[in-house]
């Protein structure tokens, strides 16, 4: 069944989010009136687990697929093409896919009138609510070019990210298959062949060479249990994955963890610094940017502590200390937010760390890979090594039998 995202009133008039499962909007509407609620917004929810963890601002198209017709609708937008003809162009060109039956349904609705904003909110599959605010702030602010160009810089810059981690984990990824591979061949094929010599000799083995053997066993007779138990582990953390607490413990784990937590931190510190950044020099009121860049920041924990700001915002605070008071942000976003705060150059400011961060986080991935591919192949050296010392001491020891 469907689910949908919320943003509703209560009868007391507290503003309350979640979400609500229906087989379409209208149901979804009369679930929410049954319950007491007044809907503000409501929208089709997309799936945060989707395969490969979809890149931020989409949701079923790449970001180098988004930013190319971003950057194409902002130069035909800056030539003075109205939108229903850009739209067109675009839909013209773009090659068979998901991007140009999304662009076929956004001309459609410009036919009947909608803005571009609200054309493309109804696809949230590919257009995020960051992309739609970011868009509808341009509409009203006449400057809608300018901002499709920041935008398309900002998802340009995310795929550049997004490709530097992917090619930075390709090598490991494949030392580490390899590696496996190598290894099971070896205990499921060559050590039995070797071992029948051992069993007619009636030789004493050594421990390491007993062992290797009854691993040997096992992997040939339970291969199966093998991979049934890792099917399981995959079912099950599916199914956990579907538990709001779950998501909550693993989130916070994973800040925890050493070097990847390190590294999940500087990766949202930059996403935050940009996303915030972009919104608000898109014109975006700052809680409603806020509110979004909590649902573009995929680690929980920092989306309850963005939602607990926004509240405080709401009440007369500053973001410079209501982010200081989560202790979650680092003493310089924390010092550079305060400068644009004063300064009113917050956009300016955000823009900044946002970088600094990105840099850091590229450094600290680049660093890792450059110790984690000397240990991997150490690794592997010390595994065959094992196997090959297993196979020759009885060897030895038959020699010396012998003489």
């Amino acid at each position: 069944m469907p689910t949908f995202r919320y943003s509703a009133y209560t009868a007391g008039g507290r503003e309350t989010s979640g979400t609500v499962e229906a087989e379409s909007l209208k149901e979804a509407k009369l679930r929410l009136k049954h319950d007491g609620l007044f809907p503000r917004e409501l929208a089709p929810a997309v799936d945060e687990q989707g395969p490969g963890r979809r890149a931020l601002l989409t949701k079923g198209v790449g970001p180098a697929q988004l930013a190319l017709m971003t950057r194409r609708l902002a130069t035909l937008v800056g030539s003075q093409v109205p939108i229903y003809e850009a739209v067109t162009t675009l839909y013209d060109q773009e090659e068979p896919g998901e991007l140009k039956k999304a662009l076929g349904r956004i001309r459609e609705r410009l036919a009947e009138g909608a803005p571009l904003a609200r054309a493309l909110a109804l696809d949230p599959r590919i257009f995020s609510e960051s992309y739609v605010a970011m868009v509808a702030a341009g509409e009203a602010s006449g400057a809608l070019d300018t901002i499709l160009e920041r935008l398309a810089l900002f998802l340009e810059e995310q795929r550049a990210i997004q490709s530097k981690v992917t090619s930075s984990l390709a090598y490991p990824l494949l030392m580490i298959v390899v590696g496996s591979s190598v290894m099971f061949f070896l205990l499921t094929f060559v050590i039995p062949k070797i071992v029948t010599i051992f069993e007619d000799n009636k030789a004493v083995l050594p421990l390491i060479t007993i062992l290797l053997i009854k691993l040997s066993h096992f992997l040939r007779s339970f291969w199966w249990l093998v991979l049934a138990f890792g099917a399981g582990l995959v079912v099950l953390y599916r199914r956990a994955m579907q538990q709001e607490r779950f998501r909550q413990r693993r989130d916070r784990l994973l800040l925890r963890l050493p070097l990847i937590g390190s590294l999940a931190k500087r990766l949202i510190m930059a996403r935050f610094a940009k996303v915030l950044g972009l919104l608000l020099a898109s014109g975006v009121p700052v809680i409603k940017a806020l509110e979004i860049t909590a649902e573009v920041v995929v680690n929980r924990v920092y989306r309850q502590a963005l939602r607990g700001i926004a509240t405080e915002l709401a009440e007369g605070g500053s973001l410079s200390g209501a982010l200081q008071g989560t202790r979650l942000f680092p003493p310089l976003l924390v010092h550079m937010v305060s400068v644009g705060e004063k300064g009113g150059e917050l956009e300016e400011m955000l823009a900044k760390a946002g970088t600094a961060f990105e840099r850091e986080f590229e450094t600290a991935v680049s660093s890792l890979m450059t110790l984690l591919e000397p240990l991997l192949v150490l690794a592997m050296g010390v595994a065959v090594g094992l196997v090959v010392l297993a196979v020759l001491l009885p060897i030895f020891e038959l020699n010396q039998l012998i003489r």
